[in-house]
């Protein structure tokens, strides 16, 4: 007997997810935070309470054998909410059951078959959600709902003994003022982009003449290393706070957040300048002249036609720079810029992971807030604009 499979990529990813639950380690517990763990598998954890991990592979499997309709596609999702859940919580029980039986100076982590669990669910209710809706708005929401039973059991302290927040509590003050140097230097990259890269967009627009070396000199900053820039930045904005104290006063050095905020605007000008050039060449020939003839000036057929019909793909700019000067920003922490980075650095060099892991995952996150927030909006101009 043959039997069809209806839904490929769920049953690839269901496979791929079975392979990391049974074949890898699914916790690592260790003595200290410095000293490699011993890994537990997801098979000795398998008894009372903690069957129910399995159910919601069985209900997987079974679905990965049906048409990808709505209503599968909702069981799906439903069931790699659970299923992320569970793991979620068997991995916080089990540490809170080892923390009883060792010293406070215990970790116990996610190993990597945890790991690839965690992700793999996440990866199917995404594509869950996306067969049940087109709408960006409604896949947000959906989303999070999906993630609302784990959030709940971070809420409830039902994951405290495990060594990823452990960390978090051990050094609470100084990842809030990580978050608060991050987002700093994000908003602080983001205005002064705007104000630079706006005007050069629209210049490269109206005249052909300056569009050729302005998108050469922004594509050669653009590929200098991030480090090397930052590099070359610290002597000439030493040199100008030595020369104007008034600077030095208001936090301009060769170190530290000014030139880390200089390189970022250098390298988040050409997906600007770019998004407002294409932006602007997508409206219609012929809506601008509909716009003259009706006896627009310039200027009123700029700011009432051309720019909020061009607002989409400007924000799909804003967000590509808004997303990469998350990420870059952790690289700014090498030059005294604070941030995740700083955390991150700092968990590389004491050997702990769990530390790296403190400042990496938040970037993620606040990463996939602001892609989220950006798309939010340009779903929102285009539903308008119908």
């Amino acid at each position: 007997m043959i039997i069809a499979v209806k839904n490929r990529v769920l049953l690839t990813l269901l496979i791929l997810l079975l392979l990391a639950a049974f074949g890898l380690p699914f916790l690592s517990y260790a003595p200290n935070r410095l000293l490699s763990g011993k890994s537990i598998s997801l098979i000795s954890l398998l008894h009372g309470p903690a069957l129910w991990l399995l159910a919601p592979m069985l209900v997987l499997a079974i679905l990965s054998l049906l048409a990808p309709r709505r209503r599968h596609a909702l069981l799906t999702a439903l069931s790699a909410s659970a299923l992320l859940a569970l793991t979620f919580w068997l991995s916080g029980h089990a540490a809170q059951q080892l923390a009883l039986d060792g010293s406070r100076l215990a970790r116990t982590s996610w190993g990597s078959g945890c790991w690839l669990i965690l992700a793999l669910s996440l990866l199917i209710a995404a594509d869950a959600v996306s067969r049940i809706t087109a709408s960006h708005v409604w896949r947000m929401f959906g989303n999070l709902m999906v993630m609302l039973p784990t959030l709940l059991l971070l809420f409830n302290h039902q994951l405290d003994q495990l060594s990823l927040l452990k960390e978090y509590y051990n050094r609470q003050d100084v990842f809030d003022a990580a978050l608060l140097q991050h987002l700093t230097i994000l908003l602080a990259t983001l205005v002064p982009t705007l104000l630079i890269g706006l005007p050069l967009g629209v210049l490269c627009f109206r005249s052909a003449r300056w569009q050729t070396p302005i998108f050469s000199t922004l594509n050669i900053i653009q590929t200098v290393p991030s480090i090397a820039l930052f590099g070359l930045l610290i002597a000439p904005l030493a040199g100008l706070a030595k020369a104007l104290p008034w600077l030095a006063e208001h936090g301009v050095s060769g170190i530290g957040m000014a030139p880390a905020i200089v390189a970022l605007v250098l390298y988040a000008l050409l997906p600007l300048v770019r998004s407002v050039v294409a932006g602007l060449q997508s409206v219609p020939a012929s809506v601008i002249e509909s716009a003259s003839g009706m006896g627009m000036t310039r200027s009123q057929v700029f700011f009432r036609v051309q720019l909020p019909l061009a607002l989409p793909l400007f924000l799909t700019g804003v967000r590509i720079l808004a997303v990469q000067t998350v990420g870059m920003a952790v690289v700014a922490a090498l030059i005294g810029a604070g941030g995740f980075g700083a955390i991150v650095f700092q968990g590389l060099l004491s050997s702990a992971l769990d530390l790296v892991l403190l400042g990496v995952i938040p970037v993620i996150v606040m990463a996939v807030i602001v892609d989220s927030l950006f798309k939010f909006m340009v779903s929102i101009l285009e539903v308008s604009r119908r």
